[in-house]
């Protein structure tokens, strides 16, 4: 089973890797919210899936590449912790993968950065190909340098699945009680680290409010996150409507200009 399930998340991690990042030029398909139902729906446990791709879709959301920051890997986090939670099941294995997800996703990228010295040494090759005009040739050695590209990831991913989950259940039983309440602790708080780290990225004087009448919405009336949402995109769509026709009035305004606007013949008539 474990062979098995290895070559299919090997597969779908190539095919997201070539699909996403070169050849549909970044369509968000490595994102959790799509590749953990991919995944549930390949080893035959969607309902699994479904619920760690939403899981791991908050704890990566804040995470970006930004400058020369290297990212946690969402892709292969969330197919090794998705399986691992699929292979392994039983209680605590849901809450033990959200917990592993982000340190799998680190040494993930990591490792597939460290070849990127030998992919960009052939730039030179390809400017002198665009130089030369040769769009085809230049087009099929991009495809073929990307499918050995994503072979560094492809191996890691198999040997991961294939020999790594049995290993890492093994050590997890091997752990005290009080070392799996831990992992189950913080799997559960990887949610709140997620939305942590976005509302770090857009937080400002003028949308803190929001946070504040969010978190009094749930707490003290004990509305649902659907219904929170509901209510916050009508406010947003609200403000975005009034702001536009603001917006438009005062560009209606500086068209006509002052000197179209009829006013009063003198001060008496005006204030009579």
């Amino acid at each position: 089973m474990s062979i098995t399930a290895a070559i299919a998340c090997a597969a779908v991690y190539w095919c997201i890797y070539m699909l996403d990042q070169y050849l549909l030029s970044w369509q968000c398909l490595n994102r959790p919210l799509v590749v953990g139902p991919l995944i549930g729906f390949v080893l035959g446990d969607l309902n699994t899936g479904l619920v760690m791709g939403a899981s791991l879709e908050a704890v990566f959301m804040g995470i970006s590449a930004i400058g020369g920051s290297i990212p946690s890997d969402c892709l292969s986090g969330t197919i090794i912790s998705v399986t691992y939670a699929i292979l392994v099941g039983g209680d605590g294995a849901m809450e033990a993968g959200l917990a592993l997800s982000l340190s799998i996703g680190t040494v993930m990228s990591s490792i597939t950065n460290m070849f990127t010295p030998v992919w960009a040494a052939l730039a030179p090759y390809w400017e002198k190909l665009a130089a030369e005009c040769k769009p085809r040739k230049f087009l099929i050695q991009n495809i073929l340098v990307d499918a050995v590209t994503a072979l560094p990831g492809v191996i890691i991913i198999f040997l991961g699945v294939a020999f790594g989950i049995e290993g890492l259940q093994a050590g997890l039983d091997a752990c005290p009680a009080w070392v799996m309440t831990g992992l189950s602790a913080a799997g559960s708080m990887m949610t709140a680290v997620g939305f942590g780290i976005l509302l770090s990225m857009i937080w400002s004087a003028d949308i803190c409010i929001f946070f504040f009448v969010g978190f009094i919405f749930a707490k003290s009336l004990g509305l649902s996150s659907l219904g929170i949402a509901v209510i916050g995109t009508a406010i947003a769509l609200t403000l975005f409507f009034l702001e536009k026709n603001i917006i438009s009035a005062k560009n209606s305004m500086a068209a006509v200009g002052p000197a179209s606007v009829p006013g009063p013949a003198n001060s008496e008539e005006d204030f009579f």
